[in-house]
């Protein structure tokens, strides 16, 4: 099953991997509520509703404020897909119960550098800000450039 994992800069620099936590997917429940949407832009609701929860997590941790998506290939016993979703709960909801290995992972999404104001705002619980961050595209890097971001992220907390 492909995941889109929630994020933070600090989770980036766990050498195990992404740890158990709720994260989003393309799921029965997501085709439900959008039965003409192709897959790709099911697959981009997803990684949206992923971006959004990654706001959450950096208001949780204090990381870097720009979001991060990552994204991987698990097995279906990694995963729970609820079979009642909450009321606050996203049709893209399910809750990864195993960490991700980094080998596992396919990609990563990452705002650009200049969203940086936009999501800390965001985090802090400005709405407005938060509607401007989800309107900002997301940098894409492959999982090989992932000691660079790392890299690069820290330099950002310094």
């Amino acid at each position: 099953m492909r995941l889109y994992l929630p994020a933070t800069a600090t989770d980036l620099r766990d050498p195990a991997g992404i740890t158990p936590r709720w994260a989003h997917a393309v799921t029965p429940a997501l085709r439900a509520e959008l039965p003409d949407e192709d897959e790709e832009g099911l697959e981009m609701t997803a990684t949206l509703a992923a971006a959004d929860e990654s706001v959450r997590l950096i208001a949780a941790d204090g990381s870097v404020p720009r979001r991060v998506v990552v994204v991987a290939d698990v097995a279906d016993a990694a995963v729970q897909v609820p079979e009642v979703l909450g009321e606050e709960q996203l049709p893209t909801a399910v809750e990864l119960v195993t960490t991700v290995p980094w080998g596992d992972v396919v990609t990563l999404h990452v705002d650009e550098p200049d969203a940086a104001d936009d999501v800390r705002a965001a985090a802090a619980g400005d709405d407005d800000a938060l509607e401007r961050a989800a309107e900002r595209d997301l940098l894409w890097f492959d999982v090989v450039e992932l000691d660079d971001l790392r890299a690069e992220l820290a330099a950002e907390a310094r």
